[in-house]
């Protein structure tokens, strides 16, 4: 059975990671498993008006801190949202960095599918600079038509609630339909069904490479 014991979740923005695979991480938190956080945009110019610019590094540490996640594991990049692609090179220079100096076994990236052009940068650059772990890509539904759910975690109801309470800590992106507690039940519900275990809910992913 896979077990990793270090895991290392990449969100191009702030929020990404929690709404891609936040229950995983509160399970694997809960199981004593040592998770890291990469974040690589602040989003500042994407934020609503009146906000102050650096509420979305206030508003991701306390959502990772409510998924158990040590302060001490969070890493806050402020690339420009939406300009990815041009600094691709120095991303892919932290990500290597991020590599040597976590080492993890698993580490969770965005679909294959994510037509984002930020998402697109972090899914390809993180293939080639964690050529030794495993490799799971969460799901973002709004911004893929497709999604190929070939590994699931299952989760009990109590870490979909942790994943809806931590994203609730980002007050600034309260208005965006995804995310909502009663989205993010139904999805998991569905991904539950659809694994056809004995949980109710889960959370799926695509994968890319699994080293046991």
């Amino acid at each position: 059975m896979f077990d990793p014991k270090t895991i290392l979740v990449l969100a191009p923005h702030t929020d990404d990671g929690e709404l891609g695979c936040g229950g995983s991480i509160a399970k694997f938190t809960a199981e004593g498993k040592n998770v890291y956080y990469a974040a690589f945009s602040l989003c500042s110019k994407s934020l609503p008006p009146g906000l102050p610019a650096d509420i979305l590094a206030h508003e991701c540490k306390k959502a990772t801190a409510i998924l158990g996640i040590p302060a001490d594991n969070i890493t806050l990049f402020d690339f420009e949202v939406r300009n990815f692609p041009t600094v691709r090179q120095e991303i892919l220079e932290e990500l290597v960095i991020l590599n040597k100096n976590i080492r993890p076994d698993l580490v969770f990236i965005p679909s294959s599918t994510d037509i984002h052009q930020d998402h697109g940068v972090i899914h390809t650059e993180a293939l080639r600079a964690f050529k030794h772990s495993s490799l799971l890509g969460y799901e973002l539904p709004w911004n893929h038509s497709q999604f190929n759910s070939t590994y699931f975690i299952n989760l009990p109801e109590y870490f979909i609630l942790q994943k809806a309470e931590a994203l609730k800590a980002y007050q600034s992106q309260a208005h965006r339909n995804y995310m909502k507690e009663d989205f993010i039940r139904s999805l998991a519900k569905v991904r539950g069904v659809q694994a056809q275990s004995d949980s109710e809910f889960a959370e799926a992913f695509e994968v890319y490479k699994m080293i046991s």
